[in-house]
């Protein structure tokens, strides 16, 4: 159980870091409930960590009718993840970076993250946790499911806020989905016990 706490604990810090500090300056968005509860922060100024923990409820009541160890590694995973974003709020601003250095920072940090989350079979929260279900059921790789929502969600966006800068939010999604494929996909023997 503290292994998996520490886990959580370094993820959700990546992912607060990641979000607070790269992609928050620059109006970005990134993949999953992440990316809606940012673009609800967009357009109606609500709280990010806070939105995130509410969207996460429908996804987390079809998870534990399914994969109950799922759905109680999922809820831990997201309500801290949510949680680090608002206690991390404070960077926004900090780090003043090119947006496409501030991007690829960003979407590192948030891609080792979740993968580190993926790979110990705890969701950071909604979509992750729903691609899991998924990649469990069909096979394919979780990284890949998640950058097909992501591109979708990414995409809305774009539709909705119509600023160009989100065509950069393409790249942040491209680079978390690949570092949560590099992650999941390199297990050790360890992994493959639990």
């Amino acid at each position: 159980m503290l292994k998996k706490l520490a886990i959580i604990g370094f993820g959700s810090t990546m992912i607060g870091v990641g979000i607070n500090g790269f992609i928050l300056p620059f109006h970005l968005i990134n993949g999953g409930i992440f990316g809606i509860s940012l673009l609800l922060k967009y357009i109606w100024g609500f709280k990010a960590g806070i939105t995130f923990i509410l969207l996460n409820i429908p996804v987390y009541m079809f998870a534990y009718k399914s994969d109950p160890v799922y759905f109680f590694n999922g809820v831990i995973g997201a309500i801290i993840s949510g949680m680090m974003i608002e206690l991390l709020i404070p960077l926004n601003g900090t780090v003043q970076l090119p947006i496409i250095s501030s991007v690829i920072f960003g979407a590192v940090m948030i891609g080792i993250g979740v993968g580190v989350m993926l790979r110990n079979h705890i969701s950071p929260g909604g979509m992750d946790l729903l691609a899991l279900l998924i990649a469990k059921w069909s096979k394919v790789n979780v990284g890949v499911i998640m950058v097909v929502i992501d591109a979708i969600i990414i995409l809305t966006g774009l539709f909705l806020l119509k600023d160009p800068r989100l065509l950069y939010s393409l790249l942040i999604i491209s680079i978390v989905g690949l570092l949560a494929v590099l992650i999941t996909s390199f297990r050790s023997e360890e992994a493959f016990t639990k």
